[in-house]
Parts: structure tokens; C-alpha cells; sequence
């Protein structure tokens, strides 16, 4: 499997290699900062000129992760759109092809720190949500346990052979995963910085996404 097997809190999880979370037992599939209409958003700013290709490539590579692992429910953990007029304005393609994935699948949005107010394309709304046992929520809470969050864009660095490279990641330990930005147009915080060494506990774990996902212990400052 092109996945990193973890066990949170009584329950075995899958860090997958494109960035999403499996729950086998649950049938779950959970994403985070998806950040649709990015790339809109910037060129109406006038900011950089990014290829309108990102809101379609994400959802390809999320109905792929869905039904290859026959998900019936899926979590977004908030930043799912880049801001909320990215919502109102998503294209009506894209915005049926979402339609159609929710079809007949619990689907829960997440409330975000970009898009906290409720959105218009059906399924469920909630700030966080609580499933046998673990708490999924956008940001993480420092005094939580057994939860799944996103927010930070993790990123790691592996250096081998000469060669540096940097990669999105989860960050692991025996309370928590932060999932990387499943994203296609989006950025990152390396696990070594602040916010982050604070709340990861000390033997915390990088998975780096990818073809093969692949282990090591958290880069830190």
C-alpha cells in the first residue's frame, strides 16, 4: 500500500502517500486545507499568475483517493476554500463534480480560519467533529489528545546522498497527526519551526508524501 500504517488512540490509521488520511474501520477519508480558488484569488489581487488548473487537479486526485479506498465518509478539515468568495465562485464543472462525490457519502466540512462560515454545497458543517474516539478539528488544540488536525501545511527535509529534499508530511506522535495540505497550490511550514516543535511531543515522527511515503524522525531547530 502507498501508505505509512500508525495506530492513534486504539485506532489504525493510514498516513497515505498523496496526503490524505485512511481509517479503514471507519470507511474515512479525511483532507486538509484544500484551498480551492487559490490560484483565482491571487491573479484577482494581483498577485502571481498561477495556472487555473488547481481547483480541478485536487479534486481529481481526491475522487481517485475516494474510490480506491472505497471511502463513505469524508472529512475536510477546514481551508478547504482559499477564502469565501472562492466558495460562490467556484465553476459550475467543478462545483458538480463535488456534488456528485458527495452523492450518497457522509461528507463533513470543517470549519477553517479562511472559510468559517457555512457553505452552500451541501453535506454536514461543523466546527469538529468527534468519531469513536478521535477528534478532528482544523487547528490543533495543545491540551487535546487523540486528535486529527491540519492548519500548518507541515513540511519536512530529508537529506541523503548529497541531496537535500523537501516534502509535505504528517507529523505523528501518541496524541496527535497534523496532516499536510492536500492542496494542489499551496505552501508549507517546516516541521523544525516554532509553532510546531511546541506541540509535537519529543520522538515525534515525519511522514514525507510521495510515491512512497517515507518515515523519520521530526526535523526539529
Amino acid at each position: 500500500m502507498n501508505g505509512y500504517d500508525f495506530t492513534l488512540h486504539g485506532a489504525q490509521l493510514t498516513a497515505l502517500g498523496s496526503g490524505a488520511l485512511h481509517w479503514r474501520d471507519q470507511r474515512l477519508l479525511v483532507v486538509s486545507d484544500l484551498h480551492f480558488g487559490k490560484a483565482a484569488r491571487l491573479a484577482r489581487v494581483g498577485g502571481a499568475l498561477l495556472p487555473p488548473y488547481e481547483v480541478r487537479d485536487t479534486i481529481t486526485r481526491l475522487e481517485a483517493d475516494i474510490d480506491r479506498h472505497a471511502a463513505t465518509t469524508v472529512i475536510c478539515l477546514g481551508d478547504s476554500f482559499d477564502e469565501m468568495a472562492s466558495a460562490n465562485d467556484l465553476p459550475e464543472a467543478e462545483a458538480l463534480w463535488l456534488t456528485r462525490l458527495m452523492a450518497g457519502r457522509r461528507w463533513i466540512w470543517i470549519a477553517g480560519n479562511h472559510d468559517p462560515a457555512p457553505l452552500g454545497l451541501g453535506g454536514t458543517h461543523l466546527a469538529e467533529v468527534c468519531i469513536a474516539g478521535i477528534s478532528f478539528r482544523h487547528i490543533a488544540d495543545p491540551a487535546a489528545s487523540g486528535e486529527v488536525s491540519g492548519h500548518y501545511h507541515p513540511k519536512a527535509r530529508l537529506s541523503a546522498r548529497g541531496a537535500s529534499l523537501s516534502r509535505a508530511c504528517f507529523l505523528l506522535d501518541t496524541a496527535r497527526a497534523i496532516l499536510p495540505a492536500y492542496g494542489t497550490y499551496t505552501g508549507g511550514l517546516s516541521s523544525a519551526a516554532a509553532p510546531l516543535c511546541a506541540l509535537m511531543q519529543h520522538g515525534a515522527i515525519a511522514v514525507l508524501t510521495g510515491v512512497r511515503p517515507c518515515a523519520i524522525p521530526m526535523p526539529r531547530g
